[in-house]
C-alpha cells in the first residue's frame, strides 16, 4: 500500500503545500499551516462523470416552516428561533466558567422532562462530576443519558439504533478525536474532522446536535473558522463575572433571526431566565439625581432593552488624556468627543474619560450615540439628565442626529417602565408610543437642553 502523502492545508483559505511553512503562499496568513492525512493511492486526473442535477424551481417551492422542538426554557427558544430544529447542529461558545455546562444540562434535563430522548457527553469531566452538577441544580431527577468520552467513533455507535437519542450534547468539541488522525486531540484537523463527522451523522439520523466551543483569549471560537461555517447556529455565552447576568447571543441561524439574545441570571440553582431584562438592568439605579448617567433605548434582536450609560469626565494629565470603555466601541467613543469639541466647542480631548454600560451588557448598535452624548455632557456640566427620560440617535461626523429603525418598539418599552419623556432623532417616528418626546437635529441641541451653561461658555462649533 502506498504510504499516505504528507500534506499541509491552510485553516483560512484552504490552499495546500507539500512542506510546512510559518506564511500561507496564497492568502498570507501567519501560522495556519496544519498538517491533514493525504491520499494513500495515486491521484486520479479529471473528474469523474457524475449524474445531472434534478434542479427544483424556486417559485414553486412552498415556505413550510420547520418543526421546532420546545426546549421549556423561553429565553433559550427565543435566540434559537423558536425551538430546536431535528438533524441541526448548534455550536455554543463562551469563557470557561461562564456557564455553558449549566445552561446545557438544565435543557436537556427539560427535554427529557418532557419525554424527549436526551444525551449529555462530556470529554471533559466524568459521570459523578455531572452527576453531583445536577444535583446542585435539582435535576438529579431527570432521565438524562449521561456519558464521558472523546472517541468520535463511540459517539457514533450510540447515536445508532431504535433507542437513540433525539437531542445529543458534546461537551467540548475540542475534546473529541478520531482515530484515523495522528494529531492530538484539539488540533485543527481533529476538531474539523471530529465535528464533520458527528454533523453528518446527526443530519442523516434528524438528530439535534448541540457543541460546547472553548473560546480563544480573543473571544473566538477555537479552532478552524470553518467549524462555524459546518453547524447551522452558533451561539455565544457572554458576561462578566463581577455580574450575575449572562448574555445568549446568536450570531448565525439559518432557521431564525440572529443577533437575537437571551438573559438569564445566575444563581444558586443554575440559571434563571429574566423576561423582561430591562426593568432587571434598570433596577439598580440610584434614582435620579445622578450625574453622568443616561437611559439608552436599544434593540437586541426584535427585542427592546433599556440599559443605563454611565459616564464620568475627569481632569487629565498634561498630553495624556485617558479612554477607558467597557461596553461599547472605543473607537466609537473617540469620534463622538471628537464631535463633541469640533462641532460644539467643547474641550473633552484633553479630559480623561471613562464610559460604563451598566449591568454587563456589550451594546453593538450606534444609536447609543445620543446616550453616550448626554453622559458625557452630564458629567461634564455636573448636571443630571432630566428625570425619567431616555435617549436614543446615531451621530454624524458633521454633529447632525440621525433616525434610527424601530423607533416604536423603544418608545413603547420606555413607557411600559414608567419613562416620561424621550430625547429622540427630528424626523423620526413614534409619536404614538405615548411618550412625549423633544426632537434633537444636532449635538448643539443636546447641548443647549441638558447644558446651557456649557453652550454659552463653548466657543462656536466650527465648520
Amino acid at each position: 500500500m502506498a504510504k499516505p502523502a504528507e500534506r499541509f492545508v491552510c485553516q483560512q483559505c484552504g490552499a495546500v503545500q507539500r512542506k510546512w511553512a510559518g506564511q500561507c503562499a496564497a492568502c498570507g496568513a501567519w501560522n495556519s499551516m496544519a498538517e491533514e492525512p493525504g491520499e494513500s493511492g495515486p491521484r486520479q486526473r479529471g473528474l469523474s462523470r457524475g449524474r445531472p442535477l434534478a434542479f427544483a424551481s424556486l417559485a414553486g417551492l412552498e415556505a413550510a416552516e420547520p418543526p421546532r422542538v420546545l426546549t421549556g426554557n423561553a429565553e433559550f427558544d427565543r435566540v434559537t428561533g423558536g425551538g430546536l430544529v431535528p438533524g441541526s447542529a448548534v455550536l455554543i461558545g463562551g469563557d470557561p466558567g461562564i456557564g455553558k455546562s449549566t445552561l446545557l444540562l438544565q435543557v436537556t434535563a427539560a427535554l427529557a422532562g418532557a419525554a424527549v430522548g436526551t444525551a449529555y457527553v462530556s470529554g471533559e469531566e466524568a459521570v459523578a462530576q455531572l452527576r453531583m452538577r445536577a444535583r446542585r441544580l435539582g435535576l438529579s431527577d431527570a432521565p438524562v443519558q449521561l456519558a464521558a468520552a472523546t472517541d468520535v467513533g463511540d459517539v457514533l455507535a450510540s447515536l445508532e439504533g431504535r433507542g437513540a437519542p433525539r437531542v445529543v450534547v458534546i461537551d467540548s468539541i475540542q475534546t473529541m478525536f478520531v482515530e484515523s488522525l495522528e494529531s492530538a486531540p484539539g488540533t485543527v484537523a481533529q476538531v474539523r474532522m471530529s465535528a464533520q463527522e458527528l454533523i453528518r451523522a446527526a443530519k442523516r439520523r434528524d438528530t439535534t446536535l448541540l457543541l460546547v466551543g472553548h473560546v480563544t483569549k480573543d473571544g473566538q471560537i477555537a479552532g478552524p473558522r470553518v467549524l462555524e461555517h459546518m453547524v447551522d447556529t452558533v451561539l455565544y455565552f457572554e458576561g462578566e463575572r463581577g455580574h450575575q447576568f449572562r448574555i445568549l447571543r446568536a450570531v448565525k441561524n439559518r432557521y431564525g433571526p440572529t443577533d437575537e439574545i437571551g438573559v438569564f441570571e445566575m444563581t444558586d440553582r443554575g440559571l434563571a431566565e429574566v423576561p423582561n431584562p430591562s426593568a432587571l438592568f434598570l433596577s439598580d439605579r440610584r434614582g435620579e439625581g445622578v450625574t453622568g448617567a443616561a437611559v439608552f433605548a436599544g434593540m437586541e434582536g426584535t427585542r427592546p432593552l433599556l440599559v443605563e450609560v454611565q459616564a464620568l469626565v475627569a481632569q487629565g494629565a498634561q498630553g495624556s488624556a485617558r479612554r477607558t470603555v467597557v461596553g461599547w466601541d472605543a473607537n466609537r467613543l473617540a469620534m463622538l468627543i471628537a464631535v463633541l469639541d469640533a462641532r460644539c466647542g467643547l474641550s473633552l480631548s484633553g479630559r480623561d474619560v471613562y464610559l460604563n454600560v451598566a449591568g454587563g451588557l456589550r451594546i453593538n448598535e450606534p444609536a447609543a450615540d445620543l446616550a453616550v452624548a448626554a453622559a458625557l455632557l452630564s458629567s461634564l456640566a455636573d448636571r443630571p439628565v432630566p428625570a425619567g427620560a431616555v435617549l436614543f440617535g446615531e451621530v454624524g461626523l458633521s454633529g447632525e442626529v440621525r433616525p434610527v429603525g424601530q423607533a416604536e418598539l423603544r418608545l413603547k418599552e420606555a413607557a411600559k417602565l414608567g419613562f416620561q419623556r424621550a430625547f429622540v432623532p427630528a424626523g423620526g417616528r413614534g409619536r404614538e408610543a405615548g411618550v412625549p418626546i423633544a426632537e434633537i437635529e444636532t449635538l448643539s441641541d443636546l447641548v443647549g437642553l441638558l447644558s446651557p451653561e456649557l453652550a454659552d461658555a463653548g466657543a462656536e462649533p466650527r465648520r
